[in-house]
């Protein structure tokens, strides 16, 4: 009798960023597949995007559907990859015709980061001087800090996690904010100074869950990656991406979530602000943890009724004239 293992049947091609941040999360997603299926071959293949490759202009003003995600969907559309992983929160509510959001992993903490220069290790956001210089990339983060904290001056970071480190630590910077996700999935978690609470920052919406995008039909592919899914996680941010896609906001518009789901029930808060901070408009809404998307469209339309279109209006035109 032959004792010789069998090779792996099928080879499955999985597309990533070329990102640190993102090879660690894509290199996590391929050690769990394989965990499960051995008899297949999981081979990670990178790009690079739009995103990584425009680093001196704020991500507002490049119009940034599918910034980080266009090259890896052309991939599978193409046939060269079978799947792409992303940070969920950088993917488009409304994917490209063909595609799908085939798994959504469990999700580490959603929250946003306080990361202090050494001089201020003894500050908090409520008590940094006046002035204190805050780098961020993300209107979101901005419209809400500048809201609860209009003493401090806010200025555009880019680049990946180690470059805005550097900044920082160049002095360049008094403090940035970041995902508290990224900086753990990359054992960076010492450098986390303050975990902001959500009654000041919302965060984005799939902020800290991945999200495995894969050819619409394909079975076979969706019979692997539903394996990774965390139905908990997948339903509180089906019902952030609905509210979002109902507001029409992309992930460079200030708009904020915070999920929780205890009993059944998901209770979901949303929050659109204006890009200096003076107005904005938040609601909360509970039901079914079943009716997920149903209770983001919902949300959508509270906060409509509050002024969030106009806001909204407001912040497209200001992008677009490029104030």
């Amino acid at each position: 009798m032959s004792s010789t293992t069998s090779a792996p049947t099928r080879t499955i091609r999985i597309g990533s960023r070329k990102s640190q941040l993102a090879l660690v999360q894509t290199y996590w997603v391929q050690e769990q597949l394989k965990q499960r299926f051995p008899h297949c071959n999981f081979e990670v293949h990178t790009m690079s995007t739009q995103g990584d490759k425009i680093l001196d202009v704020p991500l507002a003003k490049i119009g940034d559907k599918g910034l980080f995600t266009k090259e890896l969907e052309v991939g599978m559309l193409n046939n060269e990859t079978d799947l792409a992983v992303h940070s969920l929160k950088d993917l488009p509510t409304n994917l490209p015709a063909g595609l799908m959001l085939g798994c959504v992993s469990e999700r580490e903490n959603p929250a946003d980061a306080l990361v202090v220069h050494e001089k201020h290790q003894d500050k908090q956001l409520e008590t940094l001087p006046k002035g204190a210089i805050i780098g961020t990339s993300s209107l979101r983060r901005l419209a809400q800090l500048r809201h609860h904290f209009p003493d401090l001056e806010f200025k555009d970071i880019r680049g990946n996690l180690n470059t805005r480190l550097a900044k920082l630590d160049e002095g360049e910077y008094d403090g940035i904010i970041l995902a508290v996700a990224g900086l753990q999935r990359l054992g960076m978690g010492d450098r986390i100074h303050q975990i902001i609470a959500p009654e000041i920052s919302l965060h984005a919406v799939g902020q800290g869950a991945l999200g495995i995008e894969c050819r619409a039909g394909d079975e076979e592919i969706l019979a692997l990656i539903k394996a990774l899914e965390h139905t908990e996680t997948a339903l509180r941010c089906h019902a952030e991406r609905a509210f979002l896609r109902e507001l029409e906001g992309g992930c460079q518009v200030p708009i904020g979530v915070n999920t929780k789901i205890e009993g059944g029930q998901l209770t979901l808060t949303g929050l659109v602000a204006s890009l200096d901070g003076q107005r904005l408009v938040k609601d909360t809404v509970t039901g079914a943890a079943d009716t997920a998307e149903t209770l983001g469209i919902k949300l959508a339309h509270c906060l409509r009724t509050k002024g969030a279109n106009e806001i909204l209006e407001e912040i497209f035109a200001q992008i677009q004239r490029g104030s």
